[in-house]
């Protein structure tokens, strides 16, 4: 997926207007960097648009512990955009990249993440895999 396509799959989601797709997936980019490991954002960064990869990948390991609250505070205010169009676009960005990266690497990011972003993103990988008995 290219950067153009990108921002238009963010865009064509419910209750995202093509104008706040932009600055909503820069702001939601941005915020999930910090919330996971370094390597974790290399991974995440490797699977973007190269426009977007500079927003993700980060040279420090350790990820700043932070809650859904704080992180959709830090999506609206970076975005400029209000409490719901922050939540809304998050939202929207999470379920581009999950089209975007491979389902490993989504699931690997999402696994970092504490269980309240599954508003945002569903279930990590481990959450998605049927358990299977005697194996």
């Amino acid at each position: 997926m290219n950067y153009s396509e990108f921002i238009q799959s963010v865009a064509a989601r419910p209750k995202v207007s093509p104008g706040q797709a932009e600055p909503i997936t820069r702001a939601t980019l941005e915020t999930v960097a910090k919330r996971i490991t370094g390597g974790q954002a290399r991974d995440l960064a490797s699977q973007l648009p190269e426009e977007l990869r500079g927003l993700v990948s980060r040279p420090t390991e350790d990820p700043e512990r932070f809650g859904l609250t704080e992180f959709l505070e830090r999506v609206q205010s970076r975005a400029g955009v209000d409490r719901e169009m922050a939540t809304e676009g998050a939202r929207a960005v999470m379920d581009t990249l999950r089209e975007a990266a491979s389902a490993k690497e989504y699931g690997d990011f999402v696994d970092q993440l504490p269980q309240e972003f599954w508003q945002l993103t569903g279930p990590g990988s481990g959450q998605l895999q049927p358990r299977r008995i005697g194996t």
